[in-house]
């Protein structure tokens, strides 16, 4: 016989807990052991008024933008939608059956006012970096760095050309922080390179060409991690460039330090980190190994000798060419001593020009010129210390450890479905980085640290 359905009657009581219908391996109940903000009241106090009508309570919008972070929702609106229709989420949220879940206006009002002007975010990725030193996951030994590219929330056809600069019809939220950071070394002051094209939505971010895609708008999210297990130490937001990159290096370097105290042994990056500069800074100011490629572009594709062929006297500061003959700062002597130092902080070695006129080596040194020169850096000693260290077994390894930071940006990128970013400006993408390092730091732990087993009955 078939069966009919039993139409549904309104109850007048039911009894229901919430926290019977969360599972126990769900990810959400094991990112909820490692999120603590009870300081998060006491922190945004000054930032509200005592007298009117009590607001959203800020540590449920702080929860709810860690489930959208997490699980990769990238709509504000969506994820109010789904918060109230969810369980999970209404158990982490702490809402009960019964909440209200908060407009998805809420958040734009809070994050423009209060969380930027107090640092809110700030504070909370830096939280899931205590906790995971706490839980004994950062060792402390060894960093690696390196950036990504994420698209802007810009059309591409929206833009002027560089040199012409924004017109005086520019205006709008993302426009006032172009102009507040253009003297800033992570942003307008990266470079003095004119960019190819300005975005007049979002003129912060940099028209690149970087991928073997068409070129597009972007900023760079540049991650600080600990090699033990791929901790996301400090992370910053700058212009796509790579003089932005390293300075980005430093600050996050200065920051974790002066923050949590941790002075790794080594530094593990790619050639963009292998500038002399920037290798001096490690060795010679911070006493960090650079486990880098040291940047160099005294190759040749003529086959005349590199400098690599010629050989330097440390103790006559001089280098020796392959014939024997000496090049030298200066073949004449001053009364007054001259560094002989270029802008560019290279030193010029030149040979005579008589031993390279009689040289019988003359086509393959220097067919074009009368008389050889070699350029040194003022840095060569840290660059000399990071080419012996590649050649040690240690740096192989660090090489294969470099992954790591890759794999956290391709999670990013395709689980966390932060490929484009949705908020504009400088402060919108520190936004969304911080928020997102935060994310990521929260499901290493949830991953790796196992949760307590229930009593048995």
């Amino acid at each position: 016989m078939m069966g009919e359905r039993t139409v549904a009657q309104e109850a007048l009581f039911y009894s229901f807990n919430l926290e019977r219908h969360v599972p126990p391996d769900h990810l959400l109940r094991s990112i909820d052991r490692f999120v603590d903000l009870s300081d998060i009241r006491e922190h945004l106090r000054p930032y509200y008024s005592e007298t009117g009508r009590p607001s959203i309570d800020p540590e449920l919008m702080i929860r709810m933008l860690i489930i959208g972070y997490c699980m990769g929702i990238r709509s504000e609106r969506r994820l109010c939608d789904e918060v109230h229709l969810n369980l999970a989420y209404r158990w982490f949220c702490r809402l009960g059956l019964e909440g209200d879940v908060p407009d998805h206006s809420t958040f734009s009002k809070n994050r423009h006012g209060r969380f930027r002007d107090s640092d809110l975010l700030r504070q909370l990725f830096e939280m899931t970096v205590a906790r995971c030193m706490a839980e004994g996951l950062v060792g402390g030994e060894g960093f690696a760095v390196d950036a990504s590219l994420i698209r802007a929330d810009v059309h591409r056809q929206r833009s002027v050309p560089g040199e012409e600069g924004l017109p005086p019809e520019a205006v709008g939220r993302a426009v006032a922080e172009y102009l507040d950071v253009l003297d800033d070394a992570a942003f307008g002051g990266a470079t003095p390179v004119t960019p190819k094209r300005i975005n007049l939505t979002d003129p912060a971010s940099r028209w690149t060409a970087a991928t073997r895609e068409a070129a597009f708008y972007a900023y760079s999210t540049n991650y600080l991690i600990d090699l033990d297990h791929a901790v996301i130490v400090d992370v910053e937001a700058t212009t796509s460039v790579r003089q932005a990159e390293v300075t980005a290096q430093r600050r996050m370097i200065e920051r974790t330090q002066d923050r949590f105290g941790i002075w790794p042994e080594r530094l593990v990056a790619d050639t963009a980190y292998g500038s002399a500069p920037n290798l001096a800074w490690l060795v010679e100011e911070m006493s960090i190994e650079p486990h880098i490629p040291v940047f160099d572009k005294s190759a040749r594709t003529d086959g005349s000798f590199e400098r690599a062929d010629f050989v330097y006297d440390h103790d006559d500061d001089s280098y020796i060419c392959p014939v024997g003959n000496r090049l030298r700062r200066s073949n004449r002597n001053f009364s007054t001593p001259r560094d002989r130092v270029d802008k560019d902080g290279s030193i010029r070695y030149r040979a005579r020009q008589q031993d390279c006129q009689s040289c019988a080596l003359r086509q393959r040194c220097t067919p074009n010129m009368p008389a050889r020169k070699v350029t040194r850096s003022i840095h060569e000693g840290a660059r000399d210390l990071a080419r012996d260290i590649a050649t040690t077994d240690a740096y192989l390894v660090s090489r294969r450890q470099r992954k790591k930071v890759e794999m956290l940006f391709a999670h990013l990128k395709r689980i966390l479905k932060l490929d484009r970013l949705r908020l504009r400006g400088p402060n919108g993408a520190r936004d969304e980085f911080h928020l997102a390092a935060a994310a990521q730091n929260l499901r290493k732990m949830a991953k790796i640290i196992p949760m307590a087993r229930p009593a048995p009955a």
